[in-house]
């Protein structure tokens, strides 16, 4: 029985997950088990393990998940405490990790995390690695890219664009390197010398760098090109540029050069480059079998020798003839004669080697590449179990030997099996427990059948974090014969069934082919050899650890996929972030923002200044919605305000009006208006009136009527009814006398700049905002003709209601963004608002045109006797105040709210702003936040930034009831949906021709699900 879960937005690295599957496998109850990421080819594995259940089909690439077979239910609940368990463990170590290194999640952050980094190194899915690259090599940085499944389409451009930049691109699929003794990735640990090499093999630079450092040799450099880099269409750009910077590397006096069989005319062109600079060079291109060396380029059979040779030439030593000892390494085994030998091997090239050896040797035609077969001849086989073939769903088996160990038992109950090989690959990032798995593996097969002989090498050095003669013990242990190289652990076999190898001995002559200039390295390239490196370490964060570790310095960038991972939104985001003017665009947005002066003028009736207010028309909140379509509380207002407006008498009459059409609804933000929750507003109620001095622009808003039974909650008694009646006969024209006194009103910045320092947020939280007006009106008041009682009434009132300041700060939000709105161009938010069914945005480069999607409903804390079951839609125009920086957006200026929200502690507000940080454009200085190092508010919501992230905007809201008049009843939190932001950048991408046709629309239906 296939039991599912999938765990929405819960991203973790491939390996990781792997690593994970691993771990649960073998827990008690469970026949099978897969933890993936939800991408298409992730689900392709899945089907074809007969794993791909309906609720796996609807996974999006960022949802993990988790398909269990078991015949009891309740063994998935150990999975998922097993799976919380692990994951747990992960980040408790990634918290413990080496505090030299920091932690970013972008690009922009890296950057200016380690201003001179001059490395990538790229651990992340194939889908995506192309554009980190491109990412990588637009800061000017190289790149080693662990990271395989690239095109080699894409390969051969970034290379060609590295090339031009003066960069390298190390990969991709680049499992090894050293760069200044730094170990990257898969890597053996290896003392410094005199030895720079060049390979396009992982293991191969493997094998040889261990083999020198075992020989008491050193390297400078090892640096890995990928396999593919001296094919037709990459053209060895990596290896000859590589080669290059080895040329003009003063501590490197030996020169090696690893590769697979490369394109003819490619070889050519890179022996030509060799015999072009002024150094002596090893070089072995496995599959050929040399007979001879020209000039200073000497050339190997196997990799033992191209380690032998290097030595030599390092240590200013003749190179011999012939490394091979003439006399086998063993005796024949009569009872193996006519038996076969099996290569079972974790590493590409040693498996290449292997069956290049056993070809030769047995006369078997070459070796093949297929179905993760190198060699499969008259019963010979030899495979590389890290070939795709074997690692889809399933990690590398240099970390995972549960591969090798089937694979050993299946061949061992094969009757004409005569001798398996094996490596183990010590270093980074292999699995620290190899050796015993392997060695518990023969054991176990070599009981039932003893005449089969396993012969094996160990890659590595005993500075590697294995123990490189605790590894060779414990296999020797086993009853496994252990040669110091692979080639003579390939030698040592054939001699068991009776063969050996044959190789004749070299002679250096002369090379007769071309020379050519070479090229003189850039700047990047020399900074990198001569200096260790500066890392950005974008994926795998254990490969940070070495970086650190060997004297390199690195910042870790937490990596996710850009916009949830689909690559249509990937491709539109950088199409977008390409184009010339935007950052200067969003800039005169931004500071428009931060150059606002907005000043409290007056308090009116909302008919006098807002034009559309006639006839039966009223205002409400978020983007437009007919009645019918409204919630509760929002058709409660809409009550409330013809009561007191007398269009009616009585509910019945007014709801009769609403339902038969007779009134009209306007959006508050098309007439230079806001309004809390509801936002309902009628042309006699009082509204602030706020002057921004910057454009001369007015915006408006209801007063705040205090808690309790109020109209914005969508309450209509008389009680309710009465109140607004008395502030818009005697608290307006108190307050707008008042204001008159003053020449040009009240600066809101100063009022405001006063309060963020002490615990105001300006959305959840305005006490002191509302004390610090209180203190600049109330002297005004007192000073006023009028009659005591209305004095005393209106300071009370004002005293009472701890967030009357809201009302200010959001027509003051309005009058901000609606200056910025006369300048039309990029990408910044301009407007969020709600009306209990939708979410809305509008952003600079696209005017008036709303972005909706559902709304969701706010989580948090409620009063005594209500829940998260009563909570009506989030609703309201208040998310003006995150939409210029305020509110959720600086939730560490009112850590004190983050309990009453719910969000937790002072360590939950300072993650919450620094998160709502990572999708702004900038920080205000007029409103600066003692509590984050006096850092600004963060201002300009970028959609590019919230669609690559993933974080949209945090809102703190009031928590209404989802029956009309009841009221507040809590107060939580909500986050945007992404889909506004998404829709947004489509359209945006479609205004500045970056679309085709129909593109835009066919987009939004596949790319934004509502």
């Amino acid at each position: 029985m296939l039991y599912t879960v999938i765990r929405k937005n819960s991203y973790q690295d491939s390996i990781n997950l792997m690593l994970l599957t691993k771990n649960i496998s073998s827990m008690p109850g469970v026949k099978e088990v897969q933890v993936m990421m939800g991408t298409d080819a992730n689900k392709d594995i899945f089907g074809e393990a007969g794993l791909l259940t309906d609720e796996a089909k609807s996974a999006e690439p960022n949802d993990m998940m988790i398909v269990l077979d078991a015949d009891k239910k309740d063994v998935m609940d150990d999975v998922l405490k097993q799976i919380d368990k692990f994951l747990n463990d992960l980040s408790v170590k990634s918290d413990d990790s080496d505090s030299d290194s920091k932690k970013v999640t972008n690009w922009d952050d890296a950057m200016k995390s380690i201003p001179d980094a001059n490395l990538a190194v790229i651990s992340v899915p194939g889908l995506y690695a192309a554009d980190e690259i491109d990412n990588a090599l637009d800061h000017n940085l190289n790149a080693f890219v662990f990271s395989d499944n690239v095109s080699l389409e894409d390969e051969s451009r970034l290379k060609k664009k590295a090339h031009k930049k003066g960069l390298l691109v190390m990969g991709p699929d680049c499992g090894t390197g050293i760069i200044s003794n730094v170990p990257l990735a898969f890597t053996n640990v290896v003392r410094s010398g005199n030895i720079g090499l060049v390979g396009a093999s992982g293991t191969g630079i493997q094998e040889v760098t261990s083999m020198i450092e075992r020989l008491g040799g050193g390297v400078t450099h090892a640096i890995g090109t990928g396999g593919r880099d001296l094919s037709d269409s990459v053209g060895a750009i990596t290896m000859e540029d590589a080669i290059a910077g080895l040329a003009h590397h003063d501590p490197t006096e030996v020169i090696g050069i690893i590769s697979k069989p490369p394109a003819k005319e490619v070889r050519d062109d890179v022996v030509s480059l060799l015999h072009s600079i002024d150094k002596p060079v090893v070089a072995i291109f496995l599959g050929e079998k040399p007979d001879h060396h020209e000039d200073s380029v000497y050339l190997a059979h196997t990799l033992e020798e191209t380690a032998k040779i290097a030595m030599d030439l390092a240590d200013n030593k003749p190179v011999k003839d012939n490394y091979y000892s003439k006399k086998p390494l063993a005796d024949a085994d009569p009872k193996l004669e006519g038996k076969h030998i099996i290569g079972l091997y974790s590493g590409g090239t040693l498996a290449y080697e292997a069956g290049m050896l056993v070809s030769e040797a047995l006369n078997l035609g070459g070796i093949i590449s297929e179905d993760g077969y190198v060699l499969k001849a008259k019963g010979n086989e030899v495979l590389d179990l890290g070939d795709d073939i074997y690692t889809q769903g399933r990690p590398h088996p240099m970390i995972d030997p549960r591969i090798r160990i089937e694979k050993i038992s299946e061949y061992a109950n094969d009757p004409k099996t005569g001798v398996i090989l094996l490596d183990d690959v010590l270093g980074y990032g292999t699995d620290d427990t190899m050796a015993e798995s392997l060695a518990d593996a023969v054991n176990n097969v070599s009981r039932k059948h003893p005449r089969i002989k396993f012969v094996a090498t160990v890659v590595g050095t005993r500075d590697d974090p294995q123990d490189y003669d605790a590894a060779r013990k414990t296999l020797q242990d086993a009853g496994i014969i252990i040669l110091d190289s692979n080639a003579q652990a390939v030698r040592y076999a054939l001699n068991l069934i009776g063969k050996d190898l044959n190789e004749p001995d070299k002679k250096v002559v002369n090379y007769t082919g071309g020379t050519r200039e070479v090229p003189t390295p850039s700047e990047s390239v020399l900074d990198l050899l001569y200096t260790k490196p500066r890392v950005v370490n974008v994926g795998l964060s254990e490969f940070l650890d070495p970086v650190i570790k060997f004297g390199g310095t690195g910042v870790q960038f937490d990596w996710k996929p850009v916009a949830g991972g689909n690559p249509k939104l990937i491709k539109i985001i950088k199409k977008v972030k390409a184009l010339q003017n935007r950052d200067q665009e969003n800039a005169k947005i931004v500071d428009a923002y931060k150059k606002a002066v907005p000043f409290l003028v007056d308090v009116v009736p909302a008919g006098t200044v807002i034009s559309e207010l006639k006839g039966h028309t009223l205002l409400h909140a978020g983007p437009p919605i007919e009645y019918n379509e409204m919630t509760e509380p929002m058709q409660g207002g809409c009550i409330g305000a013809i009561l007191f407006e007398g269009w009616a008498d009585n509910e019945d009459d007014a709801r009769q009006m609403l339902e038969s059409g007779d009134v009209k609804f306007l959006c508050n933000h098309d007439v230079n208006a806001v309004g809390p929750m509801g936002g309902i507003t009628s042309a006699h109620m009082a509204v602030l009136v706020i002057k921004n001095a910057l454009k001369g622009n007015d915006a408006y808003c209801t007063m705040n009527e205090g808690i309790g039974k109020v109209l914005r909650f969508g309450a209509y008694s008389e009680e309710v009814i009465t109140r607004l009646k008395w502030m818009a006969n005697v608290l307006a024209p108190t307050l707008s006398a008042a204001l008159k006194k003053l020449d040009g009103g009240l600066n809101v910045n100063v009022m405001m700049a006063k309060a963020i320092t002490m615990g105001d947020e300006f959305h959840q939280r305005n006490i002191a905002a509302t004390l610090v007006f209180l203190k600049e009106v109330a002297p005004l008041i007192v000073s006023l003709n009028i009659s005591e009682k209305d004095k005393q009434d209106v300071i009370q009132f004002l005293a009472d209601t701890d967030q009357f300041f809201l009302s200010i700060m959001m027509a003051t939000g309005k009058s901000m963004v609606d200056a910025a709105r006369t300048y039309k161009h990029g990408t910044v938010v301009t407007t969020m608002t709600r009306n209990g069914k939708d979410f809305s945005i509008r952003i600079s480069g696209l005017g008036d045109q709303w972005f909706t999607a559902p709304v969701n409903t706010p989580q948090g804390l409620f009063f005594t006797g209500f829940s998260q079951k009563d909570a009506n839609p989030d609703i309201g125009d208040s998310a003006i105040a995150e939409t210029v920086g305020f509110g959720g957006m600086a939730m560490i200026a009112a850590p004190g709210v983050t309990r009453f929200v719910g969000a937790g502690g002072f360590k939950d507000a300072q993650k919450i702003s620094n998160e709502m940080a990572k999708i702004t454009l900038d920080r205000n200085p007029n409103f600066t936040i003692p509590t984050w190092d006096y850092q600004g508010t963060a201002i300009g919501i970028d959609i590019v930034k919230v669609v690559e992230t993933g974080i949209t905007p945090i809102i703190n809201t009031g928590i209404a009831s989802k029956v009309a008049g009841v009221g507040q009843v809590g107060a939580g939190t909500v986050h945007a949906p992404l889909a506004c932001f998404e829709k947004a950048l489509i359209a945006y991408a479609n205004n500045m021709g970056l679309l085709e046709d129909d593109d835009a629309t066919l987009l939004e239906k596949e790319l934004v699900k509502e």
